[in-house]
């Protein structure tokens, strides 16, 4: 506890400020007035120097920037409004409460003295009530001003430590970024005559999306896109969890599409409880019969481009993953002829929002489709991608993420190497 600075009779500061004494700053040229205004202010508790030359005056501002002055108009070399115009530019820390002191009522000098920077203009005779009643006030902005100044002072150590944290949350999900990004090992990929490209774009450092692609053997190859609910931190980490798990299973190959999906439901639904809960497309393509089987798990419904431009949706919806025990999940297969590309793609696709609050939908994903056809693999994806960002205003509320299929116009269907062997060909 910090003990009042005066004696409770004469104390003119609230109980429990600090504790130091002020300096007060008493310049005048009347040596009777001076001494006795210094001793009504050191019976007070203030520590006081006493001048009578203002250049003087000035200089001890300057060095010992007083928290208190009062000053008479007329002093040597330099008068009181003079001083006071010139200790409002100097550069000190604290504030400094300055009171002119002057001769009579005239208005002329209240005025000149306000304008000149002064806080009170007091007449002589001062009366001791009057004195210590205004020093009491001056005591109360001095109060204040230190109560802010201290505040501040917290409050820019308070940002520079939040700054310092921020930096590593930042480094921190910069790193994470790094390592969610190479659970990509390649964005695209030639298996034959069918080839697989990537598109990730999370909206912030991390997110919930990931797609993926792996060969289980010379002819099919696993496809998943998954949305986990949310996006951030919490997200990215289950996603990193699934990933693991989805690659795990893709290379059973007695296991069903829609085995592999059921599976993951169950195993969402056994883990630990949360909130999480996931949609995706789970799909295994077939080299050799150059069709695809596919499950729809609550993720938007793909869409397939034919060689003559058509373009159709397909799938029923299904049910998310990890939201109901005992699920069932529906198994579809399509056939991809020459020239015939599936697009999968997460809802931070089709739900962009418009500037007049509309939706882009299936039927805005089929126009890009059909604007960007010329396009094929990575510049499709991109293209579509800036499409989306240009229509939702450079807003990304949520992750973005599609896998494209594209069976090659008049490409030969080419046998795949064994383990051991050379990468495949045409792995860009």
């Amino acid at each position: 506890m910090k003990l009042p600075n005066r004696v409770p009779s004469t104390s003119l500061r609230t109980p429990g400020r600090d504790s130091r004494r002020r300096l007060v700053l008493l310049a005048d040229g009347d040596h009777v007035q001076r001494r006795q205004l210094s001793s009504r202010l050191k019976r007070s508790g203030y520590r006081v120097l006493e001048v009578a030359d203002g250049a003087v005056a000035l200089e001890i501002c300057c060095e010992r920037a007083p928290d208190l002055i009062l000053a008479d108009l007329m002093l040597e070399r330099l008068s009181g409004l003079d001083l006071c115009r010139a200790h409002r530019a100097l550069r000190r820390q604290g504030y400094g409460y300055f009171i002119l002191l002057g001769p009579g009522s005239n208005r002329i000098d209240v005025a000149e003295a306000l304008q000149a920077g002064a806080d009170e203009f007091l007449t002589r005779p001062v009366s001791d009530a009057e004195l210590l009643a205004r020093i009491a006030a001056a005591e109360r902005v001095l109060d204040m001003h230190d109560d802010l100044t201290a505040a501040n002072r917290e409050l820019k150590s308070a940002l520079e430590q939040l700054s310092q944290t921020q930096e590593q949350m930042n480094a921190d999900l910069r790193a994470a970024r790094r390592l969610q990004q190479a659970m990509i090992r390649e964005h695209q990929r030639r298996f034959g005559a069918f080839r697989i490209t990537l598109l990730m774009r999370p909206a912030g450092m991390i997110g919930g999306d990931f797609v993926g692609f792996h060969q289980l053997d010379d002819n099919a190859v696993g496809i998943h896109a998954v949305d986990v609910s949310g996006h951030g931190v919490a997200a990215a980490l289950l996603t990193a969890r699934l990933a693991a798990q989805i690659e795990a299973m893709t290379h059973d190959l007695r296991a069903s599409v829609s085995g592999l999906v059921t599976t993951l439901n169950d195993m969402m639904l056994d883990g630990p409880q949360t909130d999480a809960y996931l949609t995706m497309v789970y799909a295994r393509l077939d080299l050799a019969r150059q069709r695809v089987r596919l499950v729809q798990a609550g993720h938007p419904h793909p869409v397939i481009q034919r060689a003559d431009g058509s373009i159709e949706q397909i799938g029923n919806g299904g049910l998310p993953v990890g939201v109901v025990a005992g699920a069932r999940y529906d198994e579809l297969e399509v056939a991809l002829s020459p020239g015939d590309r599936m697009l999968i793609v997460s809802d931070g696709i089709t739900d962009a929002v418009g500037p007049r609050g509309e939706m882009l939908g299936s039927e805005g994903l089929r126009a890009i489709l059909r604007l960007n056809a010329p396009l094929s693999g990575n510049a499709l994806l991109e293209s579509m991608s800036w499409s989306v960002s240009s229509f939702a205003s450079g807003d990304r509320a949520d992750d973005r993420s599609a896998v494209l299929i594209e069976h090659l116009p008049g490409a030969a269907l080419l046998p795949h190497p064994g383990a051991g062997d050379a990468p495949p060909e045409g792995v860009t």
